[in-house]
């Protein structure tokens, strides 16, 4: 078998507080494959903003392994594509100049990068909108400049944080089969992080499920179902089971959280 793109081991990470320590990971194992699609799920607040940032090098652990082709982690990287929830956006650039600020810095030839941002922003439909400012592009269309830019400079892996969470639902599903259809076409690794079970089940290879903090991966689903995917998909009996075996996993974990309150409050 092919080693996975991947490797997180034993990864556990503390914040410091005021008010004490607070342990936001504990024992995190992990592994993704080469141009899979894994999806974190989990309660608020167990950790899956933490272990992608970890993963992009934004964030230190305190102890385990991270590592991308057998490379360990250690600050952020060109081998790895972000998005997250905010557009992040430079306002006083065009979305052709968002995605060419990108290239530049990753020290493309400057005769390449017009060429590249355009077809970028192609790819990602936004072909006419090239010299828009971010302030004339809606949500979904500046999420769309976002996955450009990050795809650009051509990364190993594509790390987003509810990267749809901000949109409306009929553009979220939109930008749902436009990231489907990129991952189709161009098979990069991907992790994704989403509190919506029906999203994960409907993008990912396998979702992984996180306890409550300290979080750890508490199950692993494979999603076995057909590509390429359409929201046809989602009305079938096998994607209906797949999501409540998911969700039953999170559930179990937030009834966790309930009693241990209530014990909490006698």
């Amino acid at each position: 078998m092919a080693a996975p793109k991947l490797v997180i081991r034993g990864l556990s990470k503390t914040y410091q507080t005021d008010r004490g320590d607070v342990p936001a990971l504990a024992g995190v194992d992990l592994e993704v494959g080469e141009n899979e699609f894994v999806a974190l799920v989990g309660t608020s607040g167990c950790g899956k903003s933490t272990l992608l940032s970890i993963v992009a090098g934004l964030e230190s652990m305190d102890q385990g392994v991270v590592a991308i082709d057998d490379e360990p982690i250690t600050a952020p990287g060109l081998d790895r594509g972000v998005v997250f929830q905010t557009y992040t956006l430079l306002p006083w650039l065009t979305a052709e100049g968002n995605v060419a600020f990108a290239l530049a810095a990753a020290g493309c030839k400057p005769a390449e990068v017009r060429v590249i941002a355009r077809e970028q922003l192609a790819l990602v439909g936004l072909d006419g909108f090239e010299q828009a400012y971010p302030n004339e592009l809606s949500g979904g269309m500046k999420q769309r400049v976002a996955i450009a830019r990050a795809l650009s400079y051509r990364p190993r892996m594509l790390l987003m944080d509810e990267p749809f969470g901000a949109l409306d639902a009929l553009t979220r599903h939109h930008m749902q089969e436009l990231l489907t259809r990129i991952w189709e076409r161009h098979r990069l690794t991907v992790l994704f992080i989403t509190h919506d079970v029906e999203e994960a089940v409907y993008l990912s290879d396998r979702v992984a499920v996180m306890s409550n903090r300290p979080g750890r991966i508490k199950q692993v689903v494979a999603i076995d179902l057909p590509r390429p995917r359409r929201y046809e998909l989602l009305s079938t009996p096998e994607f209906q089971r797949l999501h409540r075996a998911v969700l039953d996993s999170i559930r179990a974990e937030s009834i966790q959280v309930a009693q241990l309150g209530r014990a909490l409050e006698r």
